[in-house]
């Protein structure tokens, strides 16, 4: 459930441009480019939940992409060449995602990817993209392991050059996460629940080393399966250990039905998670329970930053039928990290494909103000930003409760 100068969002012209010709969600690959005449075209790919229980936070993701991509072609971003997004549904599937890439790839156009959304669909879709060359920033995988390696608690080690990413990683969310419940909540002692996949067993493991080491107290350590919908077995397991608390690792599909179940078995205390829960869909899957449930997010609220107010004027001036969500901004940033690498590996390209390379090449260079704040990427890959916001449901709606840089 995570980013994550050139890249200003664009004159008014621009946003003028866009309310004119408002063009929706598509999902083809021809894209959103205009008439092309004799431009050579490059292809930015998206890999994303675009049907099924995510697909939310995946139309989020396709939506902010098609946004920069339409303003880089306005502003005539790089000469001689129009860009085109090519939006492939991976249904939050490792397998399907695998198969989105291997597509993506034999797309001699496709230059660089935006995804994935869900950190177990990266781990398939990584390799055959990195074989291919072609660049990959994901907006919201949030494991350590896909930048650092199985042994990044100890031994870092990048796995794969093509790799980026522009939100931060579990090692920092969940210790965010222990933090605030530990010292600015004053709750002592949680249950913890995941849901088996690598977003949310990996969460929790980074929550639960950082709570212990304050002094907290893990009285229950339980797991779903993801594809459970009744949750009574579990709750009837961590009830009598009396927890303040229940630390969730996974997605809101799965979290915010096992928040309104465990309250109605008389668990009565917050169920606080990840960036998998933070979508408006939590609190119509949770119900009027919900309120006091709490997640943590990547970065600060968007509609709070100066830095992403035209990127909001714009996204609603496009004539999309669904919000960008969670990840929008992130992706935004992402699909203008490889179009700033594309200045300078298309400038003299004769394809797309022979910039592949040197897109890589130029993506661990890429710094700029971007709608998240600075985006840059450190040796591995991962962003160098490290700030974080804890939501809490009030009222039926996520409100900011605290925004932070990790220490």
């Amino acid at each position: 459930m995570p980013q994550r100068s050139v890249v200003m969002i664009g004159s008014s012209l621009v946003v003028a441009s866009l309310a004119l010709t408002g063009c929706g969600s598509r999902s083809s690959d021809s894209g959103t480019s205009s008439d092309s005449g004799s431009n050579k075209v490059a292809k930015i790919g998206v890999i994303a939940p675009l049907s099924g229980d995510l697909a939310a936070l995946g139309k989020g993701i396709q939506n902010s992409v098609d946004l920069a991509i339409k303003q880089a072609n306005e502003s005539k971003a790089i000469p001689g060449w129009t860009l085109e997004i090519s939006a492939q549904d991976d249904e939050a599937k490792p397998d399907v995602g695998k198969n989105a890439a291997t597509k993506l790839a034999s797309d001699k156009d496709v230059v660089g990817v935006v995804g994935t959304l869900n950190s177990s669909v990266a781990q398939s879709v990584q390799p055959v993209l990195a074989a291919a060359d072609i660049t990959q920033v994901s907006p919201a995988n949030t494991n350590p392991s896909l930048t650092q390696g199985a042994d990044f608690a100890t031994a870092p080690k990048r796995t794969y050059a093509t790799y980026f990413r522009t939100c931060t990683t579990d090692s920092i969310q969940g210790p965010f996460a222990a933090q605030y419940l530990f010292n600015t909540a004053g709750i002592k002692e949680v249950a913890t629940v995941h849901d088996k996949k690598t977003y949310g067993q990996g969460l929790v493991e980074a929550f639960t080393k950082e709570f212990e080491k304050l002094g907290g107290k893990v009285v229950a350590a339980e797991t779903i399966n993801p594809d459970d919908d009744k949750y009574d077995a579990v709750i009837s397991k961590i009830k009598p250990a009396n927890p303040a608390a229940v630390y969730y690792g996974g997605e809101y599909p799965q979290g915010a039905p096992f928040s309104q179940q465990m309250k109605a078995a008389g668990l009565n205390v917050p169920l606080m998670g990840g960036d998998g829960l933070y979508s408006g869909k939590y609190m119509e899957l949770a119900g009027a329970t919900a309120d006091g449930d709490l997640a943590t997010s990547v970065g600060a609220p968007t509609d709070t930053l100066a830095s992403a107010k035209e990127f909001v004027d714009a996204y609603g001036k496009g004539g999309y039928a669904d919000p960008y969500e969670a990840y929008g901004a992130y992706a935004y940033d992402a699909a203008n990290a490889i179009i700033e690498a594309l200045k300078t590996s298309l400038k003299d390209a004769k394809s797309a494909e022979e910039a592949r390379k040197a897109t890589v090449e130029a993506m661990s260079k890429v710094k700029f103000s971007g709608v998240t704040g600075d985006v840059a990427f450190d040796e591995y890959g991962d962003t160098t930003s490290r700030v974080l916001t804890v939501y809490g449901v009030k009222g039926g709606k996520w409100e900011a409760i605290k925004t932070d840089a990790f220490k």
